[in-house]
């Protein structure tokens, strides 16, 4: 049941074919701004230049940044395009002076707006050689993120998507920040419902048909637990262990996932 606006009783939105279109294109933007980043990754690059190369890819499409002045729970409005986080940095790392090195690893996190409507999607990539720790993480992450994607299909639910990312991530002996969380996804970046990457099966509320998420794993090699920064953005492993995030927005069909905002295979 939803009532006039497309949505739920609970809040969470249902998109209609045309919005479902919007977020199509604002995907397809995305997933070409991240193509543009992994073939500028490597060393000697800045972290802001990256950020120059993402605004310009998205807005050479017509479409705006999503992050650029967000004010969510930093003490200012985030600064860059992206977000651009290193090795033991979780998510929300601001872009600036900081010059890749050769066994870095690398957070990327893109989102763009078109017709009002977002897409929103991370990858983790090696610059240049990184340790088989490094490496091995990376994989993980990226495997947990569609081991959530097959369980989104329409009369699933939410802990359905959190218990397999918890469940394969655990099983290779690495933690899933808690703090963070995936999340709807529509007119508004952050939309209800959350997508915890944690949980148990059968939980939560029910994915249906035109539901619009971004399924968001972020494991690290020792404990989940987090800090952010005094920048009021960057968020780091308590430990200074490693982090990897992978995100991609999908739409609910009765027939599973539709991924909106990945090209092809989206490994880093």
């Amino acid at each position: 049941m939803k009532d006039v606006m497309g949505r739920q009783p609970n809040g969470i939105s249902l998109k209609s074919p045309r919005e479902l279109a919007l977020m199509r294109e604002a995907g397809e933007v995305v997933a070409e701004t991240k193509a543009k980043l992994k073939k500028a990754i490597g060393p000697g690059i800045t972290t802001r230049e990256l950020d120059r190369i993402a605004e310009e890819a998205i807005r050479g499409r017509g479409a705006e940044p999503s992050f650029k002045g967000y004010t969510g729970p930093g003490v200012i409005p985030f600064p860059g395009t992206i977000c651009v986080s290193l090795n033991e940095e979780i998510v929300h790392g601001i872009p600036g002076d900081r010059v890749l090195r050769d066994g870095d690893l690398i957070s990327v996190d893109v989102g763009a707006i078109v017709g009002g409507f977002h897409g929103d999607s991370a990858f983790t990539a090696g610059v240049g050689a990184i340790t088989e720790e490094a490496q091995s993480l990376l994989d993980a992450t990226y495997e947990a993120l569609h081991e959530g994607i097959a369980r989104a299909v329409a009369g699933a639910r939410i802990g359905d998507i959190s218990s397999a990312v918890q469940n394969y991530s655990e099983g290779l002996g690495y933690s899933v920040v808690r703090q963070y969380v995936g999340h709807g996804i529509g007119r508004a970046m952050h939309e209800e419902p959350q997508v915890p990457n944690y949980g148990m099966p059968g939980r939560g509320p029910m994915l249906r048909n035109g539901m619009t998420i971004a399924i968001e794993p972020m494991l690290n090699t020792g404990g989940w637990e987090a800090v952010q920064l005094d920048d009021g953005w960057t968020v780091v492993t308590a430990d200074g262990s490693l982090s990897a995030h992978f995100e991609d927005t999908i739409a609910v069909t009765e027939n599973g996932a539709e991924i909106l905002t990945t090209l092809e295979d989206d490994r880093g």
